[in-house]
């Protein structure tokens, strides 16, 4: 197969049409096979896949350093494609809970200066603060990453779940490669104002949460239980009436996949696919198995009569719960 590839808005790099997300590889969804996930990686990086997304602060820096021991064991033509996008900001403390987002202009440094080291590259390609941080302006800390991009650290600025108001301030100070935020067939509230937003300035939209954390791909059951070390276990969507009446829409999605002979997992990540080619969207595959059905999504055509019925299947807005706990909610720009 050879991989399809976008350019990320009008000023960032050119990536696979389908990113890495590795976040699952080190924390937030269960114990994870590091020797499996190393494999993904690689077999990610075989595949054409280039772009591969982290957070300085998944598992406390685990995440990047398991990406950097991938890349060092990659072959010397995976190696050079691979592009590293990072997220910082967040405050966490030993027990894992979350303090707020940093961004001042120092703390953006520092953070890039803990990330080159620990993934073992001399730059990031894509760096952006995972949530705005309301007591700095997006102004200050674009600036400063602006200021490692001069440098040589940094290739091309991002942001991460910013509204629309926000999003007009970043550009305005700097060239923006692309916004990263949750958009899926059950998470659908960017098409309002932040969609059109990002288009109109020329953003590309790497898109995470394209399964909803497994709840659409087809594998997650009534029964199926989650440990105290998995998001999911809180997270709204998978509770209670929420969680029956989301999986009502995966049985009816189900049906339209074994129509067209795919997967729930590929139809679903299609359906992102077929809404623009300045959509990435963000696999959260934490194994080979995983990862090789994601990539078949590359291969499904959807026409106008397969929009439409799953469009009916599974209408905007018609997920039952909130995408985060209220707390995680409230630090999210791009929900206000």
């Amino acid at each position: 197969m050879t991989m399809r590839t976008h350019t990320l808005g009008t000023t960032g790099p050119q990536v696979s049409a389908l990113g890495l997300g590795c976040m699952g590889m080190s924390a937030l969804y269960g114990d994870a096979d590091r020797a499996e996930s190393v494999a993904t990686i690689h077999a990610a990086l075989d595949a054409g896949v280039t772009l591969l997304d982290t957070g300085d602060f998944y598992a406390m820096g685990h995440n990047e350093m398991l990406i950097g021991e991938a890349l060092r064991s990659a072959s010397p033509a995976a190696r050079e494609q691979a592009q590293v996008s990072v997220k910082f900001g967040a405050l966490r403390d030993p027990d894992g809970n979350w303090s707020g987002y940093d961004g001042r202009p120092a703390a953006v440094k520092n953070f890039a200066a803990y990330s080159l080291q620990r993934l073992g590259v001399d730059h990031i390609d894509v760096y952006r603060i995972a949530r705005l941080d309301p007591d700095v302006p997006i102004e200050e800390t674009v600036g400063a990453i602006t200021e490692l991009i001069e440098k040589g650290h940094v290739r091309h600025v991002g942001l991460s779940e910013v509204g629309a108001e926000t999003i007009r301030r970043a550009a305005a100070t700097a060239p923006i490669a692309d916004l990263q935020i949750e958009y899926a067939l059950i998470t659908r509230g960017i098409e309002r104002e932040i969609l059109p937003t990002v288009r109109e300035l020329g953003i590309g939209v790497t898109a995470y949460g394209v399964l909803s954390r497994g709840l659409i791909s087809g594998h997650f059951t009534h029964d199926r239980q989650l440990g105290a070390n998995d998001f999911r276990a809180f997270s709204p969507r998978f509770q209670g009436d929420n969680l029956r009446r989301n999986l009502d829409l995966v049985e009816a999605l189900r049906k339209i996949a074994e129509e067209k002979g795919v997967s729930v997992a590929q139809i679903a990540i299609a359906w992102v696919l077929a809404q623009g080619d300045d959509i990435v969207p963000l696999v959260g595959a934490r194994t080979r198995e995983r990862l090789a059905e994601s990539l078949g999504a590359l291969d499904v055509t959807l026409d106008a009569a397969d929009l439409a019925a799953i469009e009916e299947a599974v209408p905007a807005d018609a997920a039952a719960g909130e995408r985060y706990p209220t707390a995680q909610m409230a630090h999210l720009d791009s929900e206000r």
